[in-house]
């Protein structure tokens, strides 16, 4: 299931075309190309970020994707990429002008792993940093942080479930109470190492 150097690299410059295609064509979306592995074939999650670019400090920029196996990992990557760059909320929609100011990660997720544990203050021991990815569950609330994101911000185990509850929109105790869920993942992520430039794996995530 471990995609080669190369064949990450294709998903990111397919990221960053399918936006500058967009922009192009006048907001029309990218044919999935014909001609790629066999693996970029296969049905997997596909998360998309972009990350501001200034005095080589790194702001995200937006980041949407699919968590689970909805769509082909180039049909995904596409549609996440568009997301991510017009559809984040918590972002206006990316200008043109900043694609040269711009990196771009993508993010190949394994299948979701729910936790199960006896007493839920036994979460953290079962949470490697660097390696999980989570997502916090309860009722009709949910929210997903990828591994890279305690990596990238200092946080421990027990931090990265609170944050996880906070992105749910739940209290940031809910990980410990009867009825929320914890589910983990991991994820191989490739990342631009400049606007335009050679593309590398994420430092510091393994997947599992």
């Amino acid at each position: 299931m471990l995609l080669s150097l190369e064949e990450g690299r294709l998903l990111v410059h397919l990221a960053r075309q399918s936006v500058e295609h967009y922009f192009r064509s006048g907001g029309r979306v990218l044919e999935p190309p014909a001609n790629v592995p066999d693996k970029l074939r296969e049905k997997r999650g596909v998360f998309v970020t972009i990350n501001s670019v200034l005095d080589d400090q790194r702001e995200l920029r937006g980041c949407i994707g699919f968590p689970y196996p909805i769509y082909s990992l180039v049909e995904a990557t596409i549609k996440a990429a568009l997301s991510s760059a017009f559809e984040d909320p918590r972002f206006p929609p990316l200008r043109e002008d900043e694609l040269d100011h711009v990196v771009f990660e993508v993010s190949v997720l394994t299948p979701m792993k729910k936790l199960e544990v006896k007493d839920p203050r036994e979460y953290p021991k079962h949470i490697v940093i660097g390696r999980d990815g989570i997502v916090i569950r309860r009722g009709y609330s949910a929210g997903l942080l990828l591994p890279q994101v305690p990596v990238e911000e200092g946080w421990d185990a027990e931090t990265f479930l609170v944050y996880g509850c906070l992105k749910a929109g739940l209290p940031p105790t809910a990980w410990l109470e009867p009825g929320t869920e914890v589910y983990t993942f991991s994820a191989q992520v490739f990342e631009e190492e400049r606007p335009r430039g050679p593309v590398r794996i994420k430092e510091g995530v393994r997947c599992a």
